[in-house]
């Protein structure tokens, strides 16, 4: 169809992988989907310091792979889903883009946000899965069934999806509780489609990109999550820990946990998260 893709995906395969840490061949199995989705988050990290560097986002494919892979940077939504849909498939996997409505943490009555984030539907032996490898501090850590409503387990937080409307509604269970995720698209998204919701990510002045410091990693052992200075870890076990860290213990965080390659010139926009966190 016309949604499908009908050309070689842009992406070079090996680079990726060994930013992963991913050795040996590869093909479009389950296991492998769910192995790559588990390495991705914890080897490139959620952030969007380009946008408040005012830089802007390219998430035209060199851009991203130059930056993610050969840069060891990390971004977030559109460049994540971007790249880890062209590696699928590279390596032979059905993919389709979809874009979804964020719900998290939107207090009640609160209007309806803009379809600002990309997910991925892939299909592996006729079933359908949902991967997203770019949604922050909350990302999922392993493809979970569209076919399904029952919850279903990671190793962090478990998930459910349920029908809403023409598409679905993620859900995490949370303080004893459903929390609404964010609501995924029914039908497929092309390539211009995320090229104008990226510019509003960006580019907007409502965008809470251009308002804080936002950096999440997840491992199988933990979430670490920065916004602003505001440092926090929760561990797969229940156990959280919480810091507020002055721009020098920013700096630390994003090289040592978050293994960004930080630059002088980010130094500003730490400060300025500094002082956002002591207000």
């Amino acid at each position: 169809t016309a949604l499908e893709c009908s050309y070689p995906p842009n992406v070079d395969l090996e680079p990726y992988l060994a930013r992963i840490g991913r050795e040996g061949p590869v093909a479009p199995t389950l296991e492998t989907l769910k192995e790559l989705h588990e390495r991705h988050p914890d080897a490139i990290p959620f952030e969007a310091i380009d946008v408040l560097l005012e830089r802007g986002v390219n998430i035209a494919p060199d851009a991203v792979e130059d930056k993610l892979v050969h840069g060891r940077r990390g971004g977030y939504c559109f460049e994540h889903n971007g790249l880890f849909k062209r590696v699928l498939e590279a390596i032979g996997f059905h993919v389709e883009g979809l874009s979804a409505r964020v719900r998290w943490n939107a207090a009640p009555g609160t209007a309806p946000q803009p379809y600002s984030h990309m997910a991925l539907r892939v299909v592996v032996d006729n079933v359908p899965w949902l991967v997203d490898v770019g949604f922050g501090g909350c990302v999922l850590t392993t493809p979970l069934r569209m076919d399904t409503i029952e919850p279903q387990a990671t190793s962090h937080e478990t998930f459910r999806l349920i029908p809403f409307g023409p598409g679905m509604l993620l859900q995490m269970w949370i303080d004893e509780q459903w929390k609404p995720v964010y609501e995924l698209s029914g039908e497929p998204r092309l390539e211009g489609d995320y090229e104008v919701a990226n510019w509003y990510t960006a580019e907007h002045p409502d965008s809470h990109f251009r308002k804080n410091l936002m950096v999440a990693r997840t491992t199988t052992e933990a979430r670490y999550t920065l916004l602003n200075g505001r440092y926090t870890v929760r561990y797969s076990d229940g156990r959280t820990h919480r810091e507020v860290l002055e721009a020098d213990g920013i700096e630390r965080v994003l090289a040592d946990t978050f293994q960004l390659p930080v630059q002088p010139d980010w130094r500003p926009v730490i400060e300025r998260a500094a002082l956002l966190t002591e207000r």
